[in-house]
């Protein structure tokens, strides 16, 4: 494997991630930074200004701290990380919070284009390092998270697209590889099950429960599966990210539905 291929791969999905953000963040009115979004507690604004936050730290800005308080919707470590941009963006206006994302985001291009990273067990930069993630978790979650957050703010404002950019492409093939773990660890079904998933624009995973309550993923999809799920890329977006189980209207389920419904509830695999 080309290593330093497949990370110029990731810096490059991120990369037209920023712009496409960006580019919905200069198209909002007024009123719309103030419209609530799926992500609990979080207006579209805090969303930007998260983004811009974690933007600033990949490109080595200055740590941030503030009070956070006890909001009702940070729960962990993580959560509370992540509140501090928010927090300490909460009185800026909304253009200069565009242009952190614009400027904090040129330095990292450039940076990553002088100095291409070639070694994706290499611990990542500041933080990220420090909770354990190499460059490649990092690299490739940079675009998963702009481009959710992309989805966010579209659907907060009213503003459908962005569907079949390259983040788009990244996030959802990114995430269809979490299936054989919703399936063996979360769901668990009987040994011998075969579970298949097909969502638009990815190329189908099959997976077969091994004795260990495994799910392993299969070479060839199977013709007769124990059950098969189908669905469009926003729909599964939607599942997986955790921001709207009511979309499990759009699955069709083929094969034993109880078992389907059981995987489809059991999909969100990233906040």
């Amino acid at each position: 494997m080309d290593h330093r291929a497949l990370l110029a791969g990731y810096v490059e999905a991120w990369w037209s991630a920023v712009g496409d953000f960006v580019d919905l963040l200069e198209q909002l009115d007024a009123d719309d930074w103030s419209a609530p979004t799926d992500l609990a507690g979080w207006d579209v604004k805090a969303v930007a200004s998260h983004t811009a936050h974690l933007e600033s730290v990949v490109a080595g800005g200055p740590e941030e701290s503030a009070d956070i308080g006890a909001p009702s919707h940070v729960n962990g470590p993580m959560g509370q990380f992540t509140e501090i941009g928010v927090v300490t963006r909460r009185d800026r206006e909304p253009a200069a919070i565009v242009e952190e994302i614009r400027t904090t985001a040129a330095v990292r291009h450039a940076a990553l284009s002088a100095a291409p990273p070639q070694d994706p067990d290499a611990p990542a930069d500041g933080i990220f390092g420090l909770i354990g993630w190499n460059t490649r978790t990092l690299l490739r979650n940079r675009p998963l998270d702009v481009w959710m957050h992309e989805q966010d703010i579209r659907r907060a404002v009213g503003r459908p697209g962005g569907l079949d950019s390259p983040g788009a492409q990244h996030t959802a093939d990114y995430l269809v590889e979490s299936f054989g773990y919703v399936v063996g660890k979360r769901v668990a079904p009987p040994a011998g099950t075969t579970a298949v998933l097909r969502v638009e624009g990815s190329s189908p995973v099959a997976v077969r429960v091994g004795d260990d309550g495994r799910a392993q993923r299969l070479d060839v999809v199977p013709e007769h599966a124990t059950v098969e799920l189908a669905m469009d890329r926003e729909t599964f977006i939607l599942l997986a990210g955790g921001r709207r189980p009511s979309a499990a209207e759009g699955v069709t389920i083929a094969g034993d539905r109880e078992l389907g419904d059981r995987i489809v509830a059991s999909l969100a695999t990233t906040p």
